[in-house]
């Protein structure tokens, strides 16, 4: 007889990484593992009161009771509203107040329902960016942000072994629109009036996430020529993965180069595209080139603070020397912090920000919830075009010449061994790679090497096995270069 394989213990297999638990469908990411995580969930927002006002302690940041609920959205992925609902279901047998999107959501906007209806916290079931056999959870504290690694331990220590110990109810769900109310606040946030009198045309690429349709349906009221691409629902995402790297998006490289033999005189053509959660920004110029995470962020800083924009900057370790380069000449102070939104999102709490962001592209900015958003961040961009009136390929020109050329890449390697291979770099950081000297190490959160001419960075991805290899350089040739030196040391360790 064939002895079954002892399956590993429950707190190996739900592990909250750098944003939510995040598994493989049927295999880590099951109903009944969802049940726990989601009862583990309904203990610490009531058995813990005391402990959780602890958490908040030195935030700035409110409590509020199991009582005022929970709201709960879900994307495009497969099985996500099913397992939206088993989550409500478990949620409700505990007693407490549950709403659910009724339709798929983007996460922006079930972070705004949190403070939209004043809930306890917010969960999200998406595995973002991720591959589609992946799917997550993922929590959404008071404040609307991602709930930061005190509040996720908790929920970690309170997982049941025991399904026995899981209450659920059958009871109905009740289902609300999250959406509308979510687009009314973007509104309100941009110059819609700059934006409808600067002759766009946007190509909008939504990856087949659950961002679809909502710029559609804020811009074609105002004129604005909208071409919408991957908008249909799909959980497979068209068989790439729905995260706004250049290699993912030729179908957007695709259609804005097809656009731009179209435009009518002195119309601007952008492309910009969100992942599969609609919580990360990417674009294209109007010559079909790809606008990087790095790019966006800067623009962005450099628009808000020609607005007069008050606040600190926040960058994650991997983001461009162009956001210092800019703050260091307009006097705003940058602040550097590890990969992950939750890190960001504490800033935000604490201190004066007027912007917070990350190398994966997502950005939040002063006066909003303090979590990423694609959505509002493609309007901001759309707001940089409108105000320059120049194409968006000729406001990157200028902006490089200004601070200097930065070309950036990113290189993920499938390496089961990359935690290993991350402590040995950072135990024994080499002296030089590709013939050029290394000036100087920094460790905050995996390896960074300083060159005098850009920097190489390696660290392991929290929520897949992939060693991460990021470059910023003076040029695309030295890029390059860098990339196939750092993946040989890589291997040869």
């Amino acid at each position: 007889m064939t002895e079954r394989p002892k399956m590993a213990p429950i707190k190996e297999v739900v592990k909250f990484g750098t944003d939510g638990w995040r598994g493989i469908i049927a295999k880590e990411y099951t109903f009944e593992n969802v049940q726990r995580v989601a009862q583990a969930l309904a203990d610490f927002l009531q058995d813990s009161k005391r402990e959780r006002i602890n958490l908040y302690r030195d935030w700035h940041a409110p409590f509020r009771d199991a009582s005022q609920g929970v709201v709960i959205g879900y994307d495009t992925r497969f099985l996500s509203e099913e397992f939206a609902l088993e989550t409500a279901r478990v949620l409700m047998g505990n007693g407490i107040p549950v709403k659910v999107c009724d339709r798929f959501l983007a996460t922006p906007a079930l972070s705004y329902a949190v403070e939209y209806h004043q809930a306890a916290c917010g969960v999200m079931i998406t595995s973002s960016h991720n591959p589609s056999a992946y799917n997550g959870f993922k929590i959404k504290a008071e404040f609307g942000g991602s709930a930061p690694p005190t509040f996720t331990e908790e929920v970690e220590r309170r997982l049941p072994r025991n399904l026995r110990k899981i209450e659920r109810a059958d009871t109905e769900v009740e289902r609300i629109d999250m959406t509308t109310p979510y687009l009314e606040r973007l509104k309100g946030l941009v110059d819609l009036d700059l934006i409808a009198g600067a002759n766009l045309k946007v190509v909008i690429d939504a990856m087949h996430g659950s961002g679809a349709h909502c710029l559609a349906d804020i811009l074609k009221p105002l004129g604005v020529e909208c071409v919408e691409v991957r908008a249909k629902a799909d959980p497979l995402f068209g068989g790439d993965n729905p995260e706004p790297t250049p290699q993912n998006l030729t179908p957007l490289k695709a259609v804005v180069r097809a656009q731009a033999t179209k435009i009518k005189p002195k119309q601007l053509l952008i492309g910009v595209v969100t992942d599969g959660d609609a919580d990360r920004i990417g674009g294209m110029d109007d010559q079909g080139e790809v606008l990087t995470s790095h790019l966006c962020y800067a623009l962005i800083l450099r628009h808000l603070i020609e607005k007069g924009g008050v606040g600190n900057v926040v960058k994650s370790f991997a983001l461009t020397d162009m956001v210092d380069k800019i703050c260091d000449k307009h006097g705003y102070l940058v602040e550097q912090v590890p990969i992950g939104f939750k890190y960001i999102a504490e800033r935000m709490i604490n201190t004066d920000v007027l912007i917070g962001g990350e190398e994966s592209g997502g950005i939040a900015v002063k006066g909003h919830v303090m979590e990423r958003d694609g959505l509002l961040m493609a309007l901001v961009l759309l707001e940089v075009v409108a105000k320059h009136g120049k194409p968006i390929s000729q406001i990157v020109k200028d902006m490089m010449k200004e601070y200097g050329q930065h070309d950036y890449t990113r290189n993920d390697l499938h390496l089961e061994s990359r935690l290993e291979v991350v402590e040995h770099l950072l135990s024994n950081p080499p002296s030089e790679v590709g013939g050029k000297l290394v000036q100087h190490v920094e460790d905050l959160d995996g390896l960074k090497l300083r060159f005098d001419n850009g920097w190489l960075m390696f660290r392991a991805s929290g929520t897949e096995p992939l060693l991460r290899i990021y470059c910023e350089m003076d040029s695309k040739e030295a890029v390059d270069e860098m990339i196939e030196a750092a993946k040989a040391l890589a291997h040869s360790i």
